[in-house]
């Protein structure tokens, strides 16, 4: 009998219309909207669900017709697993098509709770509507014609209660701190569906970056001599937040090498302008920044502003190519190269003697020989871009078992029980790290060149640090774990004397905040001696009068806001 009642077509109907308004409810309690917005943001899509779905009396084919929906409704749900709040945001998609199946697979092996959650909730409901479908099994008219006035009778009046929404908090209540109501943000899935458009023609922009770009120059000349050799290497490091570096203050030794460095400054009160890779390693190697974010979209990067100035430029990284803007910008290099997909793969891996060590296919030590190889080639101004794999999750992958200090660094599930073990392995990651940049800079200053590296990392990362109950980066609403960023810059003692009044202006600078997206572009050409018009010398730190100004981000829907808006100084 009770088999007979869950295979009923009544029941299907429920179950389908119940589960896709799951997200609805969980974001009342995760979003910080008044009460009449999330009424309304139940009740009208739930009776437009149960209209829909009483279109047809085969109701098994609705659910499938209704696949997009049912798919959405499990990945917000993981989502909120995962972040705690926020709808499936323009960045989420754009991530879905930039991120390597490899990644993506660490990710869902360590959140099994909530994918076992969606699909206890969702794989029965498209088995039973594809048997019901299959046998044809239909809603009586009675029924049918019964849910549909049901969901008419409701969705007048909710349709009067949404037009109230946007007369009791209408535009231009967020520039007064109060709330400000808007379909297309605040009621789920509309929401989804307007970040999906977004995120198409984002994607459409990306795709036709280099017809845009094409005709771009800097116009670009190196400021310095040309009696002597130069060397510069700009490291972008990945989900590094400075407050687990012992160079920032950290109870731990996660910085022994480079705590003992000569010629390091330590930048303090660092911010990223984006919680993403997508977006903020662009903005690192671009003039782009979150106020001025659309000159992304037919400017070139540095490589090809330094490869302008006379400068052979290498562009390495220890990440998968995703056909992005980084994909983009690195090969304006005169050499780039992704290691992970290089054919000497096995070598590079034997030059450290880890062939065999799977761990070691994804540590950031893999990059150095190739480093070593472009300065052993003689070239006598070269500037190499470095994209490190650093401290993404998941961080146990991120560093030989040999080099381990914190531990245990298991299990790395993604539960708030295991964040003494995820912090462990996640410090580990920064002594990876620590070991991979002072091997640089001893490298570097091996040359006797004039030389210098700058490292910073592309976005935070939050571990459970708080009653919020956050995990990784890049949710709608960014944190104070996953804005914050270190930044780092060794100079040579052949650069100190060369152009002593630079370093003198940094070391001014150490104290008076950054915000990376904006800063590391005009410092970086300031450094290597690259004048043209795009480097703007207000925002570089080699400027003696530079200020930090407000604090921007850039938002899920490309607008710059001020990053005090969600609560980070």
């Amino acid at each position: 009998m009770k088999l007979r009642l869950l295979l009923s077509p009544r029941f299907l109907f429920f179950y389908m219309v119940l589960s896709l308004a799951v997200p609805n409810v969980a974001l009342c309690f995760t979003e910080n909207t008044p009460l009449m917005a999330d009424v309304v943001g139940v009740l009208l899509p739930l009776s437009l669900y149960a209209l829909i779905m009483s279109v047809s009396r085969n109701v098994g084919r609705m659910v499938w017709i209704l696949f997009l929906l049912v798919f959405f409704a499990a990945f917000q749900m993981v989502l909120v697993y995962l972040y705690g709040n926020g709808v499936i945001a323009v960045d989420m998609f754009l991530n879905l098509v930039t991120t390597n199946p490899g990644e993506a697979m660490e990710l869902l092996d360590n959140l099994v709770p909530a994918v076992a959650g969606v699909f206890i909730l969702y794989l029965p409901l498209l088995t039973i509507a594809a048997w019901q479908w299959i046998k044809g099994v239909r809603i009586d008219r009675q029924f049918q014609r019964k849910m549909q006035r049901m969901s008419l009778y409701m969705v007048l009046p909710l349709a009067i209660a949404l037009a109230g929404c946007y007369v009791a908090y209408p535009q231009g209540n967020e520039k007064k701190g109060k709330f400000e109501y808007h379909i297309e943000d605040n009621m789920y899935p509309v929401n989804v569906f307007y970040n999906l458009g977004l995120a198409v023609q984002e994607s459409s922009r990306s795709a036709h970056y280099n017809d845009n770009a094409a005709g771009f120059r800097f116009n670009a000349v190196s400021e310095h001599a040309n009696d002597y050799a130069e060397v510069y290497v700009l490291v972008v490091g990945e989900t590094a937040r400075s407050r687990n570096f012992q160079l920032y203050g950290y109870d731990r030794p996660t910085n022994p090498l480079l705590s003992n460095t000569s010629g390091l400054l330590v930048f303090s009160n660092v911010r990223t302008q984006s919680n993403t890779t997508h977006k903020s390693v662009p903005m690192l190697l671009t003039a782009a920044t979150a106020d001025d974010h659309d000159r992304l979209y037919r400017e070139k990067g540095i490589l090809a502003a330094f490869r302008e100035a006379g400068f052979y430029t290498v562009f390495l990284s220890n990440q998968q190519p995703n056909h992005s803007y980084i994909d983009f910008l690195g090969s304006q290099a005169d050499e780039h190269l992704f290691i992970r997909e290089a054919d000497d793969d096995a070598d590079a891996a034997a030059a450290d003697g880890k062939a065999n060590d799977v761990v070691a296919q994804t540590s950031d030590e893999r990059l150095l020989p190739f480093l070593n190889k472009a300065m052993a080639e003689g070239h006598k101004k070269l500037f190499v871009v470095l994209h490190m794999y650093g401290s993404h999750f998941n961080y146990r992958d991120r560093y030989p078992q040999s080099r381990a200090r914190f531990m245990p660094d298991t299990p790395t599930d993604a539960k708030p029980d295991n964040r003494p073990q995820l912090v462990n392995a996640y410090d580990n990651t920064i002594l990876q790290t620590d070991y991979i940049l002072h091997s640089i800079i001893e490298k570097l200053r091996s040359t006797r060149a004039v030389a210098a590296m700058m490292y910073t990392s592309d976005h935070g990362e939050n571990i459970f640090d708080d009653s919020r109950r956050l995990f990784l980066h890049a949710a709608p609403r960014p944190s104070e774990y996953d804005t914050d960023v270190p930044l780092l810059v060794w100079t040579s003692e052949a650069y100190g004397r060369e152009h002593a009044t630079t370093v003198d202006a940094l070391k001014s600078n150490l104290n008076k905040g950054v915000q990376t997206s904006a800063s590391v572009f005009p410092t970086m050409l300031s450094i290597g001696g690259i004048s043209t018009k795009a480097r703007v010398d207000s925002l570089s730190l080699t400027n003696p009068r530079y200020r930090m100004g407000t604090r921007l981000y850039l938002n899920d829907h490309n607008h710059a806001v001020p990053l005090k808006m969600y609560g980070i100084e």
